[in-house]
């Protein structure tokens, strides 16, 4: 829409600037005055400290997922590719708002389900506008469809999955995925389309309007309506970038921290072997908990770590492109 009217007298670098100011100023007002029907969060009996939850508004992410749509539609050129990826990411949110609104949480089967369409889906839109392929570290390596099929679906529920686990620390799931959406911008952007640039940014910004109200002692939560839907984009922004590959190391933390809980739980549950006995998961309930860490400390050390793992991605790409 304004893409089109900016566009004649502005260049992309500008109208993906005057996107992130509308993400982070629109994302901030919704905020400082959300609407009366968001759920109010009713504490979480087996997290650390997750009484302290109790009463705080909680789906706060669907208003962040909202405006980072509005930011596609207004601020992207016409692109039926990412309207139908705008309309995904729609439904995982959803999905995870209808949760945090209901009385009694979903199954982890029920949401395991719905993050497995929704994979598929995302899956399916890609390789209708994009080659199956990816690029090791300067390299193309083509791959089978169905095979990178298989794989991009593992890469987005894995993805949706360990986000959504690591949001249990007041600014932790925020302002990590800020780092990982800056470093993909910085290290991917030149070589990707206009629309991924700028939509690392747009999501970016949002979130760090969020981590307004969010860090330590945060006033809301932006629930399973933001944290999936943060997945879902991560996963697709790695894939874009034709560097799948990269979300080992940009997304270490959330690996580390949300998914060694699903390993223990998958074991324990299915294989009923006793599994990291001796950690709780997610790794940042292990460190207050068990360590005694205080929150913000965490929140720290999660964010020290993962701007160091952005770092030693973006060396390995400066170093594969100087000797190219």
């Amino acid at each position: 829409m304004l893409y089109q009217v900016l566009s004649n007298t502005m260049s992309n670098n500008a109208i993906i600037a005057i996107g992130t100011v509308f993400c982070l100023i629109a994302t901030y007002l919704l905020l400082r005055f959300p609407p009366k029907f968001l759920p109010r969060d009713h504490g979480r009996a087996f997290a650390v400290n997750g009484e302290l939850s109790k009463g705080k508004l909680r789906g706060v992410g669907l208003i962040i997922v909202v405006v980072f749509l509005v930011a596609i539609v207004l601020f992207f050129p016409f692109s039926f590719e990412y309207y139908i990826y705008g309309a995904i990411i729609f439904l995982m949110m959803l999905s995870g708002y209808l949760d945090d609104a209901a009385k009694n949480p979903w199954s982890d089967y029920k949401k395991g389900a719905i993050d497995l369409l929704l994979s598929i889906m995302m899956v399916v839109t890609f390789l209708m506008y994009n080659a199956s392929g990816i690029v090791f570290l300067t390299t193309w390596v083509p791959i089978p469809r169905v095979l990178y099929a298989i794989l991009g679906v593992v890469l987005i529920w894995v993805s949706v999955n360990v986000t959504n686990c690591s949001d249990g620390v007041d600014g932790l799931c925020g302002s990590v995925s800020v780092v990982a959406f800056i470093a993909y911008f910085l290290i991917f952007g030149g070589a990707s389309f206009f629309e991924d640039r700028a939509g690392c940014l747009f999501f970016a910004a949002a979130l760090l309007a969020y981590l307004r109200f969010n860090w330590h002692p945060s006033t809301m939560l932006m629930g399973d309506a933001g944290s999936r839907a943060i997945g879902i984009y991560l996963a697709l922004i790695a894939m874009k970038s034709l560097h799948p590959f990269s979300f080992l190391l940009i997304g270490l933390v959330f690996i580390l921290d949300g998914g060694l809980g699903l390993v223990k739980v998958f074991i324990m549950r299915f294989l009923k072997i006793p599994f990291l006995k001796n950690i709780r998961c997610p790794i940042h309930d292990h460190l207050r908990k068990n360590k005694g860490w205080k929150d913000v400390p965490v929140v720290l050390f999660m964010i020290g770590s993962q701007i160091v793992m952005c770092v030693i991605m973006g060396v390995i790409m400066y170093v594969a492109r100087k000797n190219m």
